[in-house]
C-alpha cells in the first residue's frame, strides 16, 4: 500500500470539505442518468488514499461526511422537484431540501470515516473503509422508514456484474463494489500485477454488454400473455384539477381501448395497467367509471390507482377491475413517503397549515396493512407496489407468497424530467433482478416498461410522452438467492469483515478505540 497522501490533511476545514465533496460528487457520476462506473472506483480509490492520511477518528468523520456531502448532493439533486410544483408554496424549501438531505445521508458516511479510523491501519485500512461503508449503506436503508436510494451497489445497472445483486442483493453488491478498490490500494504499487489478469478478465466481461433479452416477437409468437401499459402523461400541475378531471379520464380510455403503434388490433391484451393516481375520483364514487374502463378494455383485467376512503381514513390504492367494472382486489399502499403523503404527528401538523407534498386530507393518507399479493384473472398473483415501495428490496421479499410478476405503479411527476426518473427506474430493474421475476411499472408521465427477470428492458414509454404500448410477459425464473436468504449473505459478509479488522488490531496490541481517538 502507498503512503498515505497528505494532499488534503494538510487543508484547512472549508477547503478540506470542498476537496472531499468534489471527489464525492464524481464517485455519484456512475449512478444512473450517467452511468459512469469507472469514475465511481476511481473515486474510492483516491478517498481511501485520502483518509488514510486523517489523524484520528473526527477528522476521518469530517472527510467522510464531507465525501458523502458530494455524493448525495448530486445524485439526489431532484429532490427540489416536488417543491417546485407549487413554486408559491412550497419553493423556497427546495434549496433547504437539497441540503440538508445531503448533509444528512451523508452522515451515514461520517460514520463510517469515524469506523475506519478505529479499526484500520496500513493495509488494513482500505478493508475498514469498506466494512465502514458497507455498513452505513445498510443502515440508511432501514433507519427512521429508509432510504436505499443510489446505493454504491446501483452503479453496475448496466452491465453483467448486477446479476450477482439475485444472489447476494443490492447490499451485497455493494460490498463487492467496495472491495474492488480496496483491492487496488492494498496491492498498490508493487503488487499491484498480481491482479491484472483479473482485472483484464473483468474489464472484458464488463464491456461484453447483454443482449435485449429473448426475441419478443417470438415470446408473442409462442403465445405469450401481452401487457398493455398506459401512460397518460398529466402534468403535476394539471392531474388534480377538477377541470382537466374529464379530459385525462378519456385520454386513458381511448388510450386503453386503441393500445399503441405496435398494438395488434385482433388482440385483446391479458392485462391493462394503468398508473398510481390514474382516476381522480375516489373508489367510492367511480362505480360507473370503472364500468367505462372494464369496457375500454374489452374484455381484459385493469389494474389502476385510485384514492379511497374508508370513514375518516384515506388511502393510495391499487384495484383490480374486471371486465363488468367489478373491483375483484384491492390493495393499500403501506410504505408511505415521510413527509410526502404523511406527516408524523399528522393532525397536530395540519393545524398549523403542515401538510404531505401529495396528500391534501388532513395530515396525510393512512398505511395499508403490508406487502400482499392481488390476483389478476388469467394469470395468477402479482405483488403490486406503488411509487416509493419499490426501492426497498427487502419488503419485496416479504411477499406471502411467490407471484407471477411485479406491478409497479407511480407517479414520477414529482420527480423531474430527468435524475430522478431515470433512478427511480433503474430501481425497478433490480427488484426484477433479485426476485427473478418479471416486472410491469407504469408511470404517469414516464419512464414506463416491462423489465424481465434479468433486468432488461423488454420495451418502454419515455419521459413526458403521452401514449400506450403492448409487451409480451416473459416468465419467471426459478426462486433467487436472494428471494430466500435476503440480506443475510451481505450481513454475514459484514460481521465477517468488522470482526477479522478487530483482531487484526488487537493482533498488533492497539486498542482500536483508543487508536482512533
Amino acid at each position: 500500500m502507498p503512503e498515505p497522501s497528505p494532499a488534503l490533511a494538510g487543508l484547512g476545514w472549508p477547503l478540506r470539505f470542498l476537496a472531499y465533496a468534489a471527489v464525492g460528487a464524481v464517485a455519484g457520476l456512475g449512478q444512473s442518468p450517467w452511468g459512469l462506473w469507472p469514475l465511481t472506483l476511481v473515486a474510492l480509490v483516491a478517498v481511501m488514499l485520502f483518509m488514510a492520511a486523517e489523524a484520528g477518528w473526527k477528522r476521518a468523520a469530517f472527510a467522510g461526511w464531507a465525501f458523502g456531502a458530494g455524493y448525495f448532493a448530486l445524485t439526489l439533486h431532484w429532490i427540489v422537484q416536488p417543491f417546485l410544483i407549487d413554486i408559491a408554496r412550497h419553493g423556497w424549501m427546495a434549496p433547504f431540501a437539497l441540503v440538508f438531505m445531503a448533509l444528512g445521508m451523508a452522515l451515514f458516511w461520517a460514520a463510517a470515516g469515524g469506523i475506519a479510523a478505529a479499526l484500520g491501519r496500513g493495509r488494513a485500512h482500505p478493508w475498514a473503509i469498506v466494512a465502514g461503508l458497507g455498513l452505513a449503506e445498510l443502515t440508511r436503508s432501514l433507519v427512521m422508514t429508509g432510504f436505499p436510494w443510489a446505493l454504491l451497489g446501483h452503479i453496475w445497472l448496466d452491465t453483467p456484474m448486477v446479476q450477482i445483486a439475485s444472489y447476494v442483493g443490492p447490499h451485497g453488491l455493494s460490498l463487492l463494489t467496495l472491495a474492488v478498490p480496496a483491492c487496488a490500494v492494498s496491492l498498490w504499487p508493487r503488487k499491484l500485477w498480481l491482479a491484472a489478469p483479473l482485472v483484464l478478465l473483468g474489464l472484458g466481461w464488463l464491456v461484453l454488454e447483454p443482449g435485449p433479452g429473448a426475441d419478443v416477437q417470438a415470446q408473442i409468437e409462442a403465445g405469450a400473455p401481452v401487457v398493455r401499459l398506459v401512460q397518460p402523461n398529466a402534468r403535476q400541475d394539471s392531474k388534480w384539477d377538477p377541470g382537466m378531471a374529464e379530459t385525462l379520464f378519456q385520454r386513458q380510455l381511448q388510450l386503453t381501448t386503441a393500445g399503441g403503434d405496435n398494438a395488434d388490433p385482433d388482440r385483446v391484451p391479458d392485462l391493462v395497467v394503468w398508473p398510481e393516481t390514474s382516476v381522480q375520483w375516489l373508489l367510492e364514487y367511480s362505480e360507473d367509471v370503472l364500468r367505462d374502463v372494464a369496457v375500454a378494455a374489452r374484455g381484459a383485467p385493469v389494474a389502476l390507482g385510485i384514492l379511497r376512503r374508508d370513514a375518516s381514513r384515506y388511502f393510495n390504492s391499487m384495484v383490480v377491475v374486471d371486465r363488468t367494472g367489478a373491483v375483484t382486489d384491492i390493495y393499500d399502499k403501506w410504505h408511505l413517503v415521510p413527509f410526502g403523503e404523511y406527516v408524523p404527528l399528522g393532525e397536530l401538523a395540519a393545524r398549523f397549515g403542515i401538510r404531505g407534498l401529495a396528500a391534501s386530507q388532513g395530515g396525510g393518507y393512512s398505511a395499508g396493512e403490508g406487502p400482499g399479493l392481488v390476483t389478476i384473472p388469467g394469470l395468477g398473483p402479482a405483488m403490486p407496489l406503488i411509487c416509493y415501495e419499490g426501492i426497498f428490496p427487502e419488503e419485496v421479499n416479504d411477499a406471502p407468497e411467490r407471484p407471477r410478476l411485479l406491478i409497479l405503479i407511480t407517479n414520477d411527476a414529482w420527480f423531474g424530467n430527468w435524475a430522478g426518473p431515470e433512478q427511480h427506474f433503474a430501481q425497478a430493474r433490480l427488484r426484477a433482478i433479485e426476485q427473478g421475476l418479471p416486472l410491469v411499472r407504469v408511470a404517469n408521465t414516464g419512464i414506463s416498461g416491462l423489465i424481465d427477470p434479468h433486468g432488461r428492458v423488454l420495451g418502454q414509454l419515455p419521459l413526458n410522452l403521452s401514449g400506450a404500448l403492448d409487451v409480451p410477459l416473459p416468465e419467471a425464473k426459478p426462486p433467487t438467492i436472494y428471494t430466500k436468504l435476503g440480506d443475510w449473505p451481505a450481513i454475514v459478509l459484514l460481521f465477517i469483515l468488522f470482526l477479522g479488522l478487530w483482531l487484526h488490531r488487537h493482533r498488533l496490541g492497539v486498542d482500536p478505540i483508543r487508536r482512533a481517538a
